[in-house]
């Protein structure tokens, strides 16, 4: 169970997808800071979802369809047609189970999302086991909802008139999400000794 733990945390905090590896900046990006709250947690909550079954079920169909048949070099081709697939039924599932949050509307962030794809690939290629599956797709989903909380409330509160004219916007948002990954950077000794 310590390693479920260990792996949850490493991958939202250390290894994040969005601060520490650039896997899922555009739909980062594409947040503004007019953006609404239940929005922007009904894509963390789409993205956090999507996540984990894609990368469970990816794992299930490298080990007993891709490996058996010595077609590891397919990986690619064939998880990439998964991610797209699962957005629409996972969407419209989301939609019925959490009426509250706005889900129309998300599939081409959720499409543009390459943390889908490149996590599915990373949990393939280190080998991990059902449980650190799961921790690692967690973990990622959580990781990558908190950057986009830190991102819509850095962009929000940048839009104020301390900010000299010419780093409001993009400058200011860009450096913000520099600080933010040297923050996160500063997670990497949690459980060292």
């Amino acid at each position: 169970m310590s390693e479920f733990i260990l792996a949850l945390i490493s991958a939202a905090l250390i290894n994040n997808l969005v601060l520490h590896q650039g896997l899922a900046i555009d739909p980062v990006l594409n947040v503004s800071k007019d953006c609404d709250r239940r929005r922007l947690h009904a894509l963390g909550l789409a993205t956090l979802t999507l996540l984990v079954v894609t990368c469970n079920l990816g794992r299930l169909i490298y080990l007993y369809a891709l490996h058996p048949l010595q077609l590891e070099y397919l990986r690619l081709f064939v998880f990439l047609p998964l991610c797209v697939v699962l957005i629409e039924p996972l969407l419209g599932l989301l939609s019925r189970a959490v009426p509250t949050l706005p889900f129309n509307g998300l599939m081409p962030l959720l499409l543009s999302n390459v943390a889908v794809l490149g996590l599915t690939l990373q949990v393939t290629e280190g080998g991990y086991g059902a449980l650190q599956t799961l921790a690692w797709s967690l973990g990622a989903g959580l990781g990558f909802w908190l950057a986009l909380g830190l991102f819509a409330d850095l962009l929000e509160r940048s839009d104020n008139e301390a900010i000299a004219e010419s780093f409001r916007g993009w400058p200011i948002a860009l450096i913000g999400a520099g600080v933010m990954a040297l923050a996160f950077l500063g997670f990497n000794g949690l459980f060292t000794s």
